[in-house]
């Protein structure tokens, strides 16, 4: 629940910090904002508060045209929270409802249609619908107003099922016409062959997002992932097809370029990148948490509003989990870039164009049926792979942002061949678990050694032991850049897995 009287006081003093934590909902103008809104000076008896955009519509508030509180970074209550609401808040970003209704919804959760829809809007104030629609008119808004994409396909591509539809919602969420809204646009380039779009996807400060893309760049693969120092790509494997991605940091943003197989997949990427870069953040908070230890405050402040980066494919992540199993970082790169290219589907020329990228990441399909040559690595980890994609495609291992985070823990260790570590590691980067610290990690125990610690006082960074991690990873570079943020990891070694 939300107190009152501290939600006002944030928005009273017009506090940007917490953009995207609550909405502002002011009853004489029937209008919702951020708290930042300048706009906002209401008496505190004229205002109410909502974890959701979707509470306000449902009760008849429509968007600020001044502050676009759509367009604020999403709340980082949904990826900290691990019960039934956060989990569905979750899939419902990730276009779940679009791809299979309010009861594939209930039934990747467990629960009932009508029980779920019950939580949430004794929760939320919203049912799982409302949300997703709410979630479909800031994907429409975001299109109109920054690309050169006509109407019907920004409807579909938003994942409306009609143009008259998109048309009845922006009408009622934003008070004007899709038309009237792209008016207010500036200029946008047209749109590539296959389709791309230039879109910023923003974020809280601190942001440091150089050292984010060097942290990333530093895992990347070849084939599917690419790092030139500046730009980092990836291919994405989507509901409907494949992507690429280039991505560039900003001080409060990263600058997303995207090429999609299909437009309707478009809000599905948008999210799984903001879960890759953690882009829906509260640094302020982690910061203050993990400076409060006078040991650790030095490599927070070299990296202020540093991200602990999760996953785009938490299956792709686990995968490569094993496949980096007592090996460098380099060499499972090599061992991992040599998989793709002998089993990954090759991209449309259209979608590489320009790039260094030639393949998407293989499916578990093609993991479980492909010979034993592809595999350059030991005879017990090539059949740990098959395992694990084989649990994966049977349902017997569940592995997307919905799923209760210790039931995934206890799936991938009953699998052979997977030890506390690769577990641990594929909850905290495949899942985006805030709050795990590798203690068996190599590297990690090291950086706590060149600080005094050893891993019993890891305890004191909860809930935020995932930051203190990429902290202390990033403390053993040797050279001073964001290029180098991530050079400890390139001697990162794991202990031997479970017989």
């Amino acid at each position: 629940m939300l107190d009152h009287d501290r939600c006002y006081a944030a928005a009273a003093t017009r506090d940007a910090r917490f953009d995207g934590h609550f909405i502002v909902a002011v009853r004489t103008t029937r209008i919702y904002c951020r708290p930042s809104c300048p706009a906002v000076t209401p008496k505190q008896s004229n205002v109410e508060f909502h974890l959701t955009a979707a509470a306000a519509q449902q009760r008849g508030f429509r968007a600020c045209k001044r502050c676009r509180p759509d367009a604020s970074p999403g709340s980082p209550e949904w990826n900290l929270r691990h019960d039934v609401v956060g989990r569905a808040m979750r899939l419902i970003a990730d276009g779940i409802i679009e791809r299979s209704g309010v009861s594939g919804l209930a039934a990747s959760l467990g629960y009932s249609e009508r029980h779920l829809n019950r939580v949430m809007t004794d929760e939320l104030g919203a049912g799982p619908l409302a949300i997703a629609r709410a979630h479909r008119a800031h994907t429409a808004r975001l299109l109109i107003e920054t690309t050169a994409m006509n109407f019907t396909d920004i409807a579909f591509a938003a994942g409306f099922g009609s143009v008259r539809q998109f048309n009845d919602t922006i009408r009622e969420v934003f008070a004007t016409s899709p038309t009237n809204l792209r008016g207010r646009r500036g200029r946008v380039g047209a749109p590539g062959p296959v389709g791309e779009v230039c879109l910023r996807l923003p974020t809280r400060r601190p942001f440091a997002g150089d050292q984010l893309l060097a942290f990333l760049g530093a895992h990347a693969v070849p084939g599917v992932e690419s790092w030139d120092g500046a730009v980092f790509r990836q291919v994405l494997t989507l509901p409907h097809g494949h992507g690429v991605a280039s991505l560039h940091a900003g001080d409060d943003h990263i600058e997303a370029h995207l090429r999609l197989a299909d437009w309707v997949d478009l809000a599905t990427a948008v999210q799984r990148l903001r879960r890759l870069l953690d882009l829906d953040a509260d640094p302020v908070a982690v910061d203050a948490a993990l400076s409060g230890d006078p040991v650790l405050a030095p490599l927070v402040a070299r990296a202020p509003g540093r991200r602990a980066s999760a996953s785009a494919d938490p299956i792709q992540t686990a995968i490569r989990a094993v496949i980096g199993q007592q090996v460098s970082l380099a060499g499972a790169r090599t061992v991992t870039g040599r998989l793709v290219a002998a089993l990954g589907d090759p991209l449309d020329a259209a979608l590489a164009a320009g790039t260094s990228l030639t393949r998407a990441f293989p499916t578990v399909e093609q993991l479980v049926a492909a010979p034993d040559e592809p595999f350059a690595m030991p005879t017990a980890r090539r059949d740990t792979v098959r395992r694990l994609a084989a649990a994966v495609l049977d349902g017997a291992l569940t592995l997307d942002v919905g799923v209760d985070h210790d039931r995934a823990r206890t799936q991938l260790l009953a699998l052979k061949g997977i030890g506390p570590w690769t577990a641990d590691y594929v909850v905290m980067r495949g899942l985006g678990h805030p709050d795990l610290f590798l203690h068996t990690d190599l590297v990690a125990v090291n950086a706590l050694k060149n600080i005094g610690l050893d891993v019993a006082a890891t305890h004191r960074w909860a809930p935020w032991r995932s930051y203190a991690l990429h902290h202390l990873w990033a403390s053993l570079g040797t050279l001073d850049g964001a290029a180098n943020a991530a050079a400890g990891l390139l001697r990162s070694t794991t202990p031997a897995p479970n017989p």
